[in-house]
């Protein structure tokens, strides 16, 4: 209770100066965090709720913790394959895992120092506490980022996303885009070389290119010193990028010669249980699919937006690929969802509940359009071979669009009945 009692005591402690009230400020954020409040119904009621937004916020981050863990071991993998070295996926086990937390970390820190910070400050200012928004939207940014952001690029980019995209709307739940997505897309359009080409997927290197060669840190060290001690490999700087090595994505192979192009690099197997460069969270398909079935029986994300943005990709891909006009529209239909960020961007960003539609027949609608659009910016663009950033952005715009015809048809229905 000792705990308790002192953010108790800090909350009922009046603040009168802006250093004074951004702390207090930070202060409340950590003990809501920490705590389920105390309030409950009142008024006869005698059932209590406990799936507020907090509550509902962690159900989110739970769903994403497995790609986190994959996304970080697989930063290491593709670091020592470039080199060459330890090519099962489980070989180097500790040196891989070890490389991918000094590489994510950074990413995780800033890209929460910067959300949070201006989240608090603009609490502060207001007069009211923390929301619980960007305890999914930080985790997010980190997982649809590629390993090797610059990390004042990544700083820049959440700034404009949390204020521009959502503290200039009113804060949470009053934002009509989804800000992870925001974040990707000022860094897309800003700095568009950082975003693409093959470089950026794998950590570690100036370039992704034969004979550059990698140096290790101050961090990598301290872990080298606890590797000699256990009698474990070790990391040793020099390593060089092999001959044939590509940091290609099997998006980016697609787009340049079709399916083949991709086979030719990476089996199906790889491309579905993720072993392949891309954003840090989007390649592992099994794990995508059960924090996506978990969110659907927790009753989080909507399982109609789910299966109306499959109907409409599907759909889309079987009209290509009948059209075959260029070597991208012969790309299966159903292996669409082997490359690129499609599952996760379904699974974790059209079910957005903020942005999404919010009636039933809205849902199926605003799924489907994503799907349907997003394969088509996927690969008629040939400037943006994905599709899902902009397809689910554009349907937030018109997302309240959609449930007022919803309603209005609805409404007319009714009146005819009656």
């Amino acid at each position: 209770m000792g705990l308790i009692d002192f953010f108790e005591k800090i909350e009922h402690k009046e603040a009168k100066t802006t250093p004074a009230k951004i702390g207090k400020t930070a202060v409340d954020a950590v003990f809501t965090f920490l705590y389920s409040p105390k309030s409950t119904t009142s008024g006869g009621v005698h059932i209590r709720d406990g799936m507020d937004l907090k509550r509902t916020m962690f159900q989110v981050m739970i769903a994403l913790q497995l790609c986190l863990a994959f996304g970080t071991y697989n930063i290491g993998h593709q670091h020592f394959v470039a080199m060459g070295q330890y090519m099962g996926f489980i070989e180097g086990f500790h040196l891989k895992l070890i490389h991918g937390v000094i590489k994510i970390l950074p990413i995780f820190l800033v890209t929460h120092l910067v959300g949070l910070g201006i989240e608090i400050f603009f609490a502060a200012k207001k007069g009211h506490s923390v929301e619980e928004g960007f305890l999914v939207s930080g985790p997010l940014i980190t997982l649809i980022m590629p390993p090797d952001v610059p990390l004042w690029m990544l700083a820049v980019a959440v700034a404009f996303a949390v204020i521009i995209g959502k503290e200039a709307f009113g804060g949470t739940g009053m934002n009509i885009w989804n800000v992870a997505l925001l974040a990707r897309v000022f860094i897309f359009f800003a700095y568009p070389t950082t975003i693409s080409g093959d470089n950026v997927w794998v950590s570690g290197f100036e370039t992704v290119a034969a004979g550059v060669t990698t140096e290790y840190g101050w961090m990598h060290s301290i872990f080298n010193v606890l590797f000699g001690w256990m009698g474990l490999d070790e990391f040793v700087s020099g390593g060089a990028v092999v001959n044939g090595f590509t940091g290609a994505t099997p998006l980016a192979l697609a787009n340049q010669d079709g399916w083949e192009a991709v086979t030719s690099v990476y089996s199906p197997a790889q491309m579905w249980w993720g072993a392949i460069p891309g954003s840090i969270g989007e390649t592992c398909k099994p794990l995508i699919i059960l924090g996506m079935l978990f969110l659907i029986v927790r009753g989080i994300a909507s399982w109609r937006i789910i299966v109306g943005a499959f109907l409409g990709a599907f759909l889309m891909g079987m009209l290509l690929n009948a059209w075959g006009a260029t070597p991208f529209m012969t790309v299966p239909w159903y292996y669409h969802m082997w490359i690129g960020s499609m599952l996760f961007a379904i699974a974790f960003m059209a079910t957005d509940p903020v942005t999404a539609a919010s009636t039933n027949t809205g849902k199926w609608i605003y799924g489907f359009m994503i799907g349907f659009i997003g394969i088509i910016i996927r690969i008629v663009n040939p400037a943006y071979p994905e599709g899902w950033m902009l397809a689910i952005l554009f349907l937030n715009t018109f997302s309240a669009l959609i449930d007022h015809y919803v309603f209005e048809s609805n409404m007319k229905k009714r009146l005819a009945r009656a």
